[in-house]
């Protein structure tokens, strides 16, 4: 039975998100919540970025992964 397991990715995201809102935190934790928002929207950026690019190869469009899965689906 396989459990089922966060991917790579999305821990990327997390991990990216949860360190901009938390340096904005402790840089001045009297900022408004649409601040930390902001905050964690463009920290995510750059992985959904890095996902998109099909030149990369460690995970996204460009990836091992992405490949074999799109050449068993046809």
């Amino acid at each position: 039975m396989n459990k089922y397991t966060v991917p790579p990715v999305v821990k990327t995201y997390l991990r990216a998100a949860a360190a901009a809102i938390a340096a904005l935190f402790l840089a001045d934790p009297n900022r408004p919540l649409r601040d930390y928002a902001a905050a964690g929207l463009a920290a995510v950026l750059g992985p959904i970025i890095k996902a998109i690019d099909p030149g990369e190869k460690q995970f996204g469009m460009g990836s091992d992964e992405y490949e074999a899965n799109k050449n068993v689906a046809e």
